[in-house]
């Protein structure tokens, strides 16, 4: 990252990236934070949840006008491929430039939203950046809680404008967001035997799929390896007897499932008619979505006989309720076109001991619709869970359509560019929402750089993109 520009934006990036910051384990970003601004004589506070607030005076000639605040968040999405040896909790993430696009050698990047981080850090640290009186706030567990957002305390910030850092797209300023709930469910259980006599085991596993972000990409028709697993294993069931030992599927509730697994038993007369059932299967899912997953696998494979199982009433309710089970887009704003309204995201499905753990994420831009959402997935899930609850969930960002920060950053793009920029709302999560209810005069904007395959181990950011939004943020900033 040493020859590639904006130098002062990608050499502080290079030295996050070699400091763990897995979202609700930030006490090293955030304390690399606090050193930061002692080592540039930045005026620095951290509030009790280990957010970051930087402050730096108005330069000559902005005493008077409104102060700002550049916001980004410190945490990052830790996916990996399987076949990655990578401790997200130790090892630095291992970039490398391919052209004109920064990547990871087998995981996230963290470009969301280290790159906002550095953007923020790099205004704070030049001598030639005209701007009013400014704070950068650095936020934890964006990804997995919005717990920075929620417990920021009135009275820690002073400006009235705000520009979060943390947008994926080019050219695009967004000035609404969905709001979000996420749902765990539990179906306990007390293993048993294999409940068929003279069984053949067998695996079947997903992967190769491109997954991403649970909002950003979930109306672009890519494959959820936890639906792919069941629905073969649901087929399965409808012509011979089948015991359920594992499945396995997903991580965070913000990524879609790219692996899949699960480990049964047939009866042992059934094995050649399994091997012709999985072949038909693949015929079938490759139709459906290889224009999308042009590099999906899907394998079976016999297995060691495991030692315990499911009982079958259980399996047969579980693959039941996970087929059931909403996943994707379900409505499009009628307000916004092209806007993602409301969406579920059937996220993770996890072994525990003596009990198998769900986890979903539902999002809408409508507050009812967020919650119609919930239930759907509530009631599906119920048919075999005994225990199913929701977290707090997260506001929605509602559009200021009349917002004079949204303004001046359109002109800004417009005169460096000599472009139209596109003024949207997002269907991703951001913490705007949550800032309103704490400071509700706020003026906010969201832009950042192209970033794709995001919440993935495709995650790549532009460097020529980074430049450009690196110049129109200093424009902003300068104008304001």
């Amino acid at each position: 990252m040493n020859n590639i520009e904006p130098k002062e934006v990608f050499a502080i990036f290079d030295e996050i990236r070699k400091v763990p910051r897995p979202s609700k384990h930030e006490e090293k970003i955030s304390q690399w934070l606090v050193d930061f601004a002692a080592a540039h004589q930045i005026e620095c506070v951290r509030d009790e949840a280990m957010n970051v607030i930087m402050r730096k005076p108005a330069t000559p000639g902005y005493e008077n006008k409104p102060g700002v605040i550049l916001q980004a968040h410190m945490d990052m999405v830790c996916e990996k491929n399987s076949d990655c040896a990578h401790d997200f909790t130790k090892d630095p993430i291992d970039t490398y430039v391919d052209g004109e696009w920064l990547k990871a050698r087998g995981t996230t990047l963290g470009g969301d939203d280290g790159i906002g981080v550095a953007m923020g850090l790099a205004v704070l640290t030049s001598d030639t950046i005209k701007h009013p009186a400014l704070e950068c706030l650095f936020t934890v567990d964006e990804e997995t809680g919005l717990t920075g957002a929620f417990q920021l305390k009135d009275g820690y910030l002073n400006g009235r404008q705000l520009i979060n850092l943390d947008s994926e797209d080019d050219g695009q300023i967004f000035i609404g967001c969905a709001g979000g709930i996420d749902t765990l469910a539990k179906m306990h259980y007390s293993p048993v035997a294999c409940p068929i006599v003279d069984a053949f085991p067998a695996r079947i596993a997903v992967s190769g799929l491109m997954g991403g972000h649970s909002g950003d990409d979930i109306n672009k028709g890519r494959g959820c390896a936890n639906k792919i697993i069941v629905r073969f294993l649901y087929t399965l069931m409808q012509h011979t007897d089948l015991a359920l030992s594992a499945i396995n599927g997903g991580n965070l509730r913000n990524a879609i499932a790219r692996e899949a697994e699960a480990v049964f038993c047939v009866p042992m007369a059934y094995k050649e008619q399994l091997r012709i059932l999985f072949n038909q299967y693949v015929a079938d899912i490759e139709a459906e979505i290889k224009d999308v997953e042009q590099d999906i696998r899907l394998q079976l494979e016999s297995t060691d006989m495991p030692e315990e199982f499911i009982p079958q009433d259980k399996a047969l309710r579980l693959i039941q309720a996970l087929y059931a089970c909403p996943h994707g887009m379900f409505a499009m704003s009628k307000d916004m076109p092209g806007l993602v309204e409301t969406s579920t995201n059937l996220a993770s499905v996890k072994m525990r001991e003596g009990y198998v753990e769900i986890n979903t994420s539902q999002r809408s831009s409508v507050e009812s619709q967020k919650h119609n959402m919930k239930n759907m997935v509530h009631c599906a899930l119920a048919l075999a869970c005994d225990e199913v609850t929701h977290g707090d969930g997260y506001p929605g960002w509602k559009p200021n359509v009349h917002s004079p920060l949204m303004e001046v950053t359109k002109k800004a793009y417009r005169d460096l560019f000599d472009a139209e920029p596109q003024v949207l709302a997002i269907h991703a999560g951001l913490e705007c929402g949550l800032f309103l209810e704490k400071y509700p005069y706020l003026d906010m904007v969201s832009i950042g750089p192209q970033m794709y395959g995001v919440h993935s181990p495709q995650e790549r950011l532009s460097i020529p993109s980074t430049g450009r939004c690196w110049k129109w943020l200093c424009r902003v900033l300068e104008t304001l």
